[in-house]
């Protein structure tokens, strides 16, 4: 039976470059997919990974109807087999719903990969919704690190390598990018809930952590 999947994970997970594998794979067997993305980091129409590794794809920008599209594609005589969605948290709602709708309606396969929650640990839209609508959801198995250690649980966005928690949802950027720009950084819970990234950990003499009670 067709499925729709999720590979859920942080930023640093390495979701693009499993999805470019995916492509990869199956057109390797002579199939054939139709590639969406939204705002991917190397600019419009574009699947990227942070190899460096960039293949093209449809922008399914706002009011972009998947189902719509596709359709269209297929009744023009083009062929798919499956359907590849990255960067699905930037998705609408509605789209996802376009995307299970291709799985029930048309039989093919439907793949979204995306991190599940934004710099303020909560969920984006799409990915709420493809947690209510996937057959079946995969968390991807590449471990993101904290700059302590520790697994990576949290996106933080960074400014001037200063954690912010205001601003809107959706600002594209990326990891290691210079100081004065609109940046990404993975984060252990503990060090996100005290905005502590890998710049301001390092900006001065901090003092230890000790356990937050009163002496008596």
């Amino acid at each position: 039976m067709p499925e729709l999947v999720f590979f859920s994970g942080t930023m640093d997970c390495g979701k693009s470059t499993l999805a470019l594998q995916i492509e990869h794979n199956r057109s390797a067997r002579g199939l054939k997919g139709m590639i969406y993305t939204r705002d991917d980091r190397a600019g419009e129409g574009k699947l990227s990974s942070r190899l460096g590794l960039v293949t093209d794809a449809v922008e399914a920008g706002a009011g972009f109807d998947l189902y719509g599209h596709l359709v269209g594609h297929l009744s023009q005589g083009g062929r798919c087999d499956y359907v590849i969605a990255d960067e699905a948290q930037f998705l609408a709602p509605e789209q996802i719903d376009q995307l299970a709708r291709i799985v029930d309606d048309l039989g093919m396969d439907a793949y979204a990969f995306g991190i599940t929650t934004d710099f303020r640990t909560r969920l984006f839209p799409g990915s709420q919704r493809l947690i209510e609508l996937a057959d079946r959801i995969e968390q991807l198995q590449v471990e993101a690190l904290c700059w302590c250690g520790a697994r990576a649980t949290h996106n933080a966005r960074t400014v001037g390598g200063e954690m912010v928690v205001e601003g809107a949802q959706v600002v594209v950027g990326d990891v290691n990018r210079s100081a004065e720009e609109i940046g990404y950084e993975v984060l252990c819970r503990r060090h996100h809930r005290r905005r502590m990234t890998s710049a301001s950990s390092h900006a001065g003499a901090l003092s230890p952590d000790v356990l937050p009670v009163n002496g008596g």
